[in-house]
């Protein structure tokens, strides 16, 4: 079970106002001011104020890939800093998710795949000969101590936020620590060892009808889209760089899925370069079709940092705002969402990208120079900004004429979806929290337990108090 975090959080001057402001506010008004100021929902944002949770263990940035290695999952502690410092945890609830358990990791990977994840270590890898060859074990995805712990926290707190969503207790979720969209069943594949975005999937088809994957990481979403290639209760859209061998290789327009599946795997290959305008023009022209024909029951929005501009691995022009707006369109149809991280290999980028993008799910607007008090805060310069200039690095290689061949390709790929597939809701979905009987019956008792001492030690404290605050001469009954 999550528990709800109840810690205190530290508080920082600040002044709303930007440094290019024509007026500014004295100390001990910046000292009350907050960084962020709600948004004013207008009819374009559809009006929507959801219930947002923030799903986070701290635990899952102290793993390590390798001193070489791209990626860092340390960005999940900057992002996180970031959201305190911007005082963004008032805006949602918090929780601290458990750790996955075998079980459900087996809900998707094979046994003896996850067998191996718990058994190899960098100490004993040598010993596994064959092995590491048949999952795949090489510099992209290397043995790295507590591996297996990392997989489950990062998996853990996606299903964590799904169950969030099936419950009813979140509209918005968000693990910016998942993402890991190209882990295969059987083996990693491109820094990802488990598959979180497939697990919470389908947690979330236990109850959900159709569930529909966003995927703008820089990446091709293989992965999940191999993993629902066959079934039309998952539609999978995947933006993405494609050039016949980037990795992974796939995600062409023609790849659109097979038997009941057919024509719900949706992709849009894009050459290097493309910018703000004609990323977000592309991206609302084909997802109001596709939310319009589809009608899904939840969404799942893959949020990778690597389509950002000046990323380490990146081929692409986008700035935070550019593609925070992507999101924003996305969350404006009111429809349950779980936000996942994913791709991102320039650590400073990547945090400024998650916090912004949290800062929309939550309606708020924050000021563009960073706390000053924040932690790491020298990672962040020379401009310190929520918002540095990312674009005009790489030529643009997408004409207008190629970005509207592949907008047509996938206008046509959604004409034949007629209407949104029906699902005949037959068994009850098990127990959301993945509980069986008698762990369930012992955390009841515990709680009950607990709420018997408290009502003893109130009244204890009320005598106390009442006491105390008895005057000479008076009885207390």
């Amino acid at each position: 079970m999550s528990k709800l975090l109840l810690s205190s959080m530290p508080v920082y001057d600040c002044s709303w106002l930007d440094d290019d402001s024509t007026i500014s506010g004295d100390k001990k008004t910046n000292k009350y001011t907050p960084f962020f100021e709600p948004v004013v929902n207008t009819f374009g944002d559809g009006g929507y104020s959801p219930h947002v949770s923030y799903h986070y263990n701290p635990v899952v940035s102290r793993y390590h890939y390798g001193v070489r290695h791209p990626m860092k999952p340390f960005r999940c502690m900057l992002t996180d800093h970031l959201v305190i410092g911007y005082k963004l945890y008032e805006q949602m609830d918090l929780y601290m998710p458990r750790a996955a358990t075998r079980k459900e990791l087996l809900e998707f990977h094979s046994e003896d795949y996850i067998k191996f994840l718990e058994s190899v270590t960098p100490e004993n890898a040598h010993k596994y000969g064959e092995q590491l060859t048949k999952f795949n074990i090489n510099d992209d995805n290397p043995v790295f101590q507590g591996m297996y712990d990392y997989c489950k926290l990062y998996a853990g707190a996606s299903l964590d936020a799904s169950r969030k969503l099936v419950s009813g207790m979140s509209d918005i979720a968000i693990n910016w620590s998942g993402g890991l969209h190209h882990a295969k069943k059987y083996a990693p594949s491109g820094f990802c060892y488990v598959n979180d975005i497939v697990l919470a999937a389908l947690n979330l088809l236990r109850v959900f009808p159709r569930v529909l994957y966003i995927d703008i990481d820089l990446h091709h979403g293989d992965g999940v889209q191999e993993a629902f290639y066959l079934t039309d209760r998952v539609m999978t859209v995947s933006f993405h760089k494609y050039d016949g061998w980037f990795f992974p290789a796939t995600g062409n327009y023609d790849e659109t899925g097979i038997g009941s599946g057919k024509h719900f795997a949706l992709n849009v290959p894009l050459r290097d370069g493309i910018d703000d305008e004609s990323y977000v023009r592309l991206f609302k022209s084909i997802m109001e079709k596709v939310i319009t024909k589809f009608q899904p029951s939840v969404i799942i929005q893959q949020c990778g940092a690597d389509s950002l501009g000046h990323d380490r691995l990146g081929g692409f022009n986008l700035n935070i705002k550019a593609h925070g707006e992507c999101v924003k369109f996305i969350k404006s149809f009111g429809i349950p969402m779980l936000c996942v991280g994913g791709g991102g290999y320039t650590p400073r980028n990547v945090s400024r990208l998650w916090c912004y993008e949290t800062s929309v799910m939550t309606n708020m607007h924050l000021r563009s120079e960073l706390p000053g008090n924040l932690p790491f805060r020298s990672f962040f310069g020379p401009d310190y900004s929520l918002h540095p200039e990312l674009g005009g690095k790489i030529k643009n290689k997408n004409t207008r004429e190629y970005l509207e061949n592949i907008r047509c390709h996938a206008l046509e790929n959604l004409r034949y979806l007629d209407s949104a597939p029906s699902v005949s809701m037959q068994e009850i979905p098990p127990d959301i929290q993945n509980m069986d009987d008698d762990e369930e019956d012992a955390i009841v008792s515990r709680l009950n337990k607990e709420s018997e001492r408290d009502h003893y030690m109130n009244e204890q404290r009320y005598w106390i108090s009442a006491k105390e605050d008895a005057g000479p001469g008076e009885l207390l009954e």
